[in-house]
């Protein structure tokens, strides 16, 4: 007799055809997907409607309280602030002045250093390039330098020498009139 088309639990009567089963049954899976999804959407859309039904209904219940009582004020995400007593607000700008006073006084303190070293720097650069400029200009008149310094001793010398002929002149002036006046003496 031929095979049976129902299906059956006992696996050896269909081992031939067992692709074909595998088709029948992923097309079957299919659909049961495609269900599920479709009553998944189905739920989703229902609660989004709900939820935006009770938005609406907050929202026009917040409307009809700002509409009771006014706000104070609003930030400006368009959000209500509440109003902070008045010693809250007080110490709070007393915090942030004595934040910026204290930020102030650093930068002042921070500048004062930085020009403190610049200047410290500065004089040091000059006195490294006024030492250099006087080694370059010594070693460009040394010649010239020495020169003028053996002029100077040289000259020094003759005025020396010349003050010392005309001392040993008056010496021998003043031993030659001794003498004149004891030949003179003795004369008399």
């Amino acid at each position: 007799m031929g095979r049976s088309r129902s299906r059956s639990s006992s696996r050896s009567k269909h081992a031939k055809s067992g692709k074909h089963n595998k088709k029948r049954s992923r097309s079957r899976e299919k659909e049961r997907v495609r269900k599920r999804s479709k009553s998944r959407e189905s739920k989703r859309n229902r609660r989004r409607e709900s939820r935006s039904r009770s938005r609406s209904n907050t929202a026009s219940r917040r409307e009809r309280e700002r509409a009771a009582s006014p706000p104070d004020r609003i930030d400006i995400f368009g959000r209500t602030v509440s109003k902070r007593s008045s010693l809250d607000e007080k110490q709070k700008r007393e915090e942030e002045e004595k934040k910026l006073e204290y930020e102030r006084q650093r930068r002042i303190r921070q500048q004062e250093i930085e020009e403190k070293l610049i200047e410290e720097e500065t004089a040091r650069r000059v006195e490294e390039l006024v030492a250099k400029r006087v080694e370059e200009e010594l070693e460009k008149r040394k010649d010239e330098i020495e020169r003028e310094v053996l002029r100077r001793v040289e000259e020094a010398k003759r005025i020396m020498e010349k003050q010392l002929l005309e001392e040993l002149e008056r010496q021998r002036q003043a031993e030659l009139a001794a003498q004149k006046a004891r030949e003179v003496q003795f004369c008399c």
